[in-house]
């Protein structure tokens, strides 16, 4: 497991600073959307959810990211199209839920049949759109995002598994320790503090500390959120693409929650 987790960020961690750093910034939004469907599909099958209904999820979810694709090959500019957000969410709740109002009539689990579809929305191209928004205001704020993630992860992954004692949350993720999530914080603060000598050499380097360490707390709850979902679920994994980290929507978890976190911090700057 410790292996193919290496070599996966061996290979992937390369590949995707390139991607993000070398290409204009419309193609990290196609990288958004890419990910958003892939977990969708992955949070739909944790859930069962009926055909169609995931479907109009899926939609849905790239109408969010790809409405702003679309409009920058229209006008070939980038921008923030906030104004078909609010749209695309209305939509949704509107779709999905006439969809199993007249296509299975029978009301026996209406709720049950459209929330994994509807939070679908709500948690994975929704919170991934924050990161597009934070994107536009530089590459620079990409990379501190992921590198305060990544080593957050890494330290209460190592440190919890090797030294955890206490019990974090049982219930919802029993390996989960407090050690493990102390570590997370000073991850973050790490990450932070190491990406400060490299860019962002204009903003006060405790500013960005501060920053990694709340990225530290809040990739702690983006990891349980997932946690809970996966418990209620009955499963481990979201899925098994990606060798040694499961699925996709393992693998975003933290950055879900992180990236809007970060992009309201960034805001205030």
């Amino acid at each position: 497991m410790h292996f193919k987790r290496l070599a996966t960020a061996i290979v992937a961690i390369p590949l995707l600073y390139l991607y993000v750093t070398k290409l204009p910034a419309i193609f990290f939004l196609k990288i958004l959307l890419l990910l958003s469907i892939l977990a969708q599909l992955e949070f739909h099958k944790m859930y069962k959810c009926k055909k169609i209904i995931s479907v109009l999820g899926i939609f849905c979810g790239i109408l969010i990211l790809g409405i702003p694709i679309i409009m920058y090959y229209m006008s070939n500019t980038v921008g923030y199209f906030m104004n078909h957000h609010f749209t695309v969410l209305v939509l949704s709740f509107l779709l999905i839920t006439t969809t199993r109002l007249f296509i299975l009539k029978d009301p026996t689990n209406g709720l049950i049949d459209v929330s994994p579809a509807l939070i679908g929305v709500l948690y994975i191209p929704n919170l991934l759109y924050a990161q597009w928004l934070l994107r536009l205001q530089g590459v620079e704020w990409i990379l501190f995002l992921y590198a305060t993630v990544w080593m957050s992860d890494t330290f209460a992954y190592y440190i919890g598994k090797n030294f955890g004692k206490r019990k974090l949350y049982e219930s919802v993720s029993p390996k989960k320790t407090i050690e493990g999530a102390i570590a997370s914080l000073f991850g973050g603060a790490v990450a932070a503090f190491l990406v400060s000598l490299w860019i962002l050499k204009d903003i006060d380097v405790s500013i960005l500390l501060c920053f990694g360490f709340i990225i530290g707390i809040v990739t702690i709850i983006g990891d349980l959120v997932e946690s809970l979902f996966k418990r209620d679920a009955n499963i481990k994994d979201s899925g098994s693409l990606i060798p040694g980290h499961g699925g996709f929507l393992d693998r975003i978890d933290s950055a879900l929650f992180a990236g809007v976190i970060l992009y309201w911090m960034v805001g205030v700057l």
